[in-house]
């Protein structure tokens, strides 16, 4: 048999005769060999036990210091019928959200706004030119006449026509039911007489979340008509909640409150994502995306509306009758001269913001429901008023002869304001 070990010993280094079967050299060198083999294995095996055991120690206390859960390489979250699937990769981390967005996609809608603006030159005069912009809306509710949408003020502000464009890329005309300037929120509505039938079978009203028990850290996925290009997605994480924000008045340049906390998300929110839906992994909708609050200089600071702050607000504007708006020659007048009272004045002055009453018609609407200098419109019909320019937005609506509830601030000798809502019937320009 041949010889399958050769001993090699430094201490000896003797001829290759001296290793051959049968020598009484080889013989010695072969019963001290074996010892320190088996003594390999076994230090190879005790190392191995004692290096498992700590591996295993370590990894359990990691486990419960990261809170990861070590059962499943891939771990598969359910809710409400949609399943979100998470897998894990060394540390990174990647989620299909494909089900989550087939749910949601038939409740988001597109919103066109053609509108006119006012742009002045370099003379000082100015001049009138068709414009348009697009924004996102949220089925909210179907009446028994009406499809209703919530989106942001500014997406529909100075429209002369809406067009929405639903999922399956048909395209209606809507009206204005309510706006609301000073939390930047509109809901408008569609007949539903106008929405062809196999529209309506594609379409669906959004599921509100509870956006106070929001988590940062949990996932948000936002969706909207992104640039005007269609609708897109894009996910991120819930980064802060109830953080304060800004919105800068275009006309004047002044910044002023929101007036509501706002959700931070590191989900990308560009122009075009306004008054879409911020979702959960549930596809609750939790927040109104608004590209108008993200930040210009920061990436990955988006923000949007929390839901559950605002429900009061969009039932309010969701109530309001559906406006239209009449002929120039048909518009209906308070009769009141006015100055805005801005935020920063409503401040300085210790007094509402809203139109101060400069001075009244005689024979006029306004005098006659008895409104006097130095009230304070805050609101026509339940839509909030903040500057002459959208009082006059609003009295565009109504016609000579109609009936609208005014809401005023009226001056204490306290130095306190009384709320009160007087109706005002419209007249003419002249009166």
């Amino acid at each position: 048999m041949e010889n399958q070990y050769n001993y090699y010993n430094p201490e000896n280094n003797q001829d290759q005769n001296n290793s051959q079967p049968g020598h009484s050299n080889y013989d010695n060198k072969r019963k001290r060999g074996v010892p320190k083999a088996l003594m390999v294995i076994g230090l190879a095996i005790i190392f191995g036990v004692v290096s498992s055991g700590v591996f295993l120690a370590t990894n359990f206390v990691g486990s419960k210091l990261l809170g990861l859960n070590n059962k499943s390489a891939a771990s598969t979250t359910a809710s409400s019928g949609n399943a979100t699937t998470l897998s894990k990769s060394s540390s990174v981390v990647t989620s299909d959200v494909s089900a989550i967005v087939d749910d949601v996609m038939p409740s988001v809608v597109s919103i066109t706004n053609m509108g006119v603006q006012e742009v002045q030159n370099i003379w000082g005069q100015t001049a009138q030119y068709q414009s348009e912009s697009c924004g996102t809306g949220i089925i909210i509710s179907k009446t028994d006449s009406e499809l209703l949408i919530v989106t942001n003020n500014h997406v529909i502000a100075d429209s002369e026509a809406l067009t929405v464009t639903f999922d399956n890329d048909k395209s209606v005309e809507a009206d204005v039911k309510g706006t609301d300037s000073e939390h930047d929120l509109a809901v408008i509505a569609i007949p539903l007489d106008k929405i062809p039938e196999d529209t309506m079978d594609t379409i669906s009203v959004a599921t509100l979340g509870d956006s106070t028990k929001l988590q940062v850290g949990e996932p948000a996925i936002a969706i909207g008509n992104a640039m005007g290009y269609g609708q897109s997605v894009t996910t991120g994480v819930i980064s802060a909640v109830n953080r304060d924000s800004t919105t800068t008045n275009e006309s004047t340049g002044e910044t002023q409150s929101t007036g509501v906390k706002l959700i931070q998300t590191d989900a990308a929110i560009n122009p075009g994502n306004s008054g879409g839906p911020l979702v959960n992994a549930n596809g609750d909708v939790i927040g109104i995306n608004s590209s108008k609050l993200a930040s210009t200089t920061v990436e990955g600071m988006g923000y949007a509306i929390p839901i559950s702050d605002v429900s009061d607000i969009i039932d309010n504007l969701m109530n309001q009758e559906t406006k239209h708006k009449v002929a120039d020659n048909e518009k209906g007048y308070l009769g009141i001269k006015g100055y805005d009272v801005t935020a920063e004045g409503s401040e300085r002055y210790n007094m509402p913001a809203g139109v101060y009453v400069a001075e009244l018609v005689k024979g006029g609407g306004a005098e006659k429901a008895g409104l006097t200098k130095g009230n304070v419109i805050t609101a026509l019909n339940g839509t909030t008023v903040n500057s002459m320019e959208s009082l006059q937005k609003e009295l565009s609506y109504y016609e000579v002869g109609k009936t609208v509830s005014v809401t005023i601030q009226i001056p204490e000798n306290n130095g306190e304001w009384t709320e009160k809502t007087v109706d005002v019937t419209l007249g003419k320009a002249s009166e």
